[in-house]
């Protein structure tokens, strides 16, 4: 069986390559055109990003034709593929997953995941959906793990400013104002139905990240978790969450990425955050 996923799970080149799975294509547009978001590096994206103020880039799914082309592909070695996407409440690219599934019936036997969440937590579905698959796990078993994982998993983030969500139309320009004069920073999560709910504010950055890893220490207590610490450009911010996130956590596996530029159009270079899954629900596929 073949994994297909797009470019808002944060996997490397490597990744990939190592698990056999395929990324359809998300688009960044800039007014010089467009370009696919796996066809340039986070810092290049960043410079160009903050080249662009006031203006901001838009991001765009791929087409029901692109998955369709992306199966027929597949289905010339591997007729079975399971495709499994960003949440449907944050993008539309799963009914365009959907819609080219369609297109390729009797081509090829086309499954589809609604991850429910995005980044890191998509990331984990992805890498258990291939690693299961490798070990000739069953659909249905694969589908059961994805859905405990995908209840268990948190992804949850903190950011320097809402300027970007704003101009991208994420939130109201009054709420990111009223936001920026108060110098608000606030904590952001991925609810179970897949949208994003802000958890809380924190006058600093430090005081956010002390309410992202204080409300990962009460939701998973001393479960051993694996962690991924994701940040646009931020290092900084990420080594103070990771040094948190050790300190009040049982982190059985912890590692930093990079979010995708596609993500970053609608956060900026200032994001930091986690995506969090226990570990138990990886540790039988991940030897």
């Amino acid at each position: 069986m073949k994994i297909v996923t797009d470019s808002a799970a944060d996997m490397s080149n490597e990744e990939m390559e190592q698990l056999g799975v395929v990324q359809a294509p998300l688009f960044i547009q800039f007014p010089e055109g467009e370009i696919s978001a796996a066809d340039i590096s986070a810092d290049d994206f960043y410079n160009r990003l903050e080249a662009m103020r006031p203006a901001i880039p838009t991001t765009a799914q791929p087409s029901s034709g692109i998955f369709a082309e992306l199966y027929r592909k597949l289905a010339a070695t591997e007729k079975n593929i399971f495709s499994v996407h960003i949440s449907s409440g944050l993008s539309g690219t799963i009914n365009s997953a959907r819609d080219g599934g369609e297109q390729v019936k009797g081509e090829a036997n086309v499954s589809h995941w609604d991850t429910l969440t995005l980044s890191g937590g998509e990331r984990f579905q992805v890498m258990a959906a291939a690693l299961a698959s490798k070990a000739g796990w069953a659909m249905d078993a694969i589908q059961e793990r994805l859905k405990k994982i995908r209840e268990n998993t948190e992804v949850i983030y903190t950011l320097d400013t809402l300027e970007y969500l704003a101009r991208g139309g994420r939130i109201g320009r009054v709420k990111a104002l009223a936001g920026a004069l108060l110098n608000l920073k606030p904590v952001i999560r991925v609810d179970t139905d897949g949208k994003y709910s802000t958890v809380g504010n924190g006058r600093t950055l430090t005081k956010s990240i002390g309410m992202i890893s204080d409300g990962m220490r009460e939701k998973y207590g001393n479960t051993p978790v694996w962690v991924t610490v994701l940040h646009g450009r931020f290092a900084e911010k990420a080594d103070q969450l990771a040094a948190e996130f050790k300190e009040k956590l049982n982190v059985a596996k912890l590692e930093v990425v990079r979010i995708s530029p596609v993500l970053g159009v609608h956060t900026g270079p200032g994001i930091v955050g986690a995506g969090i899954v226990p570990m138990e629900l990886m540790s039988d596929l991940v030897k």
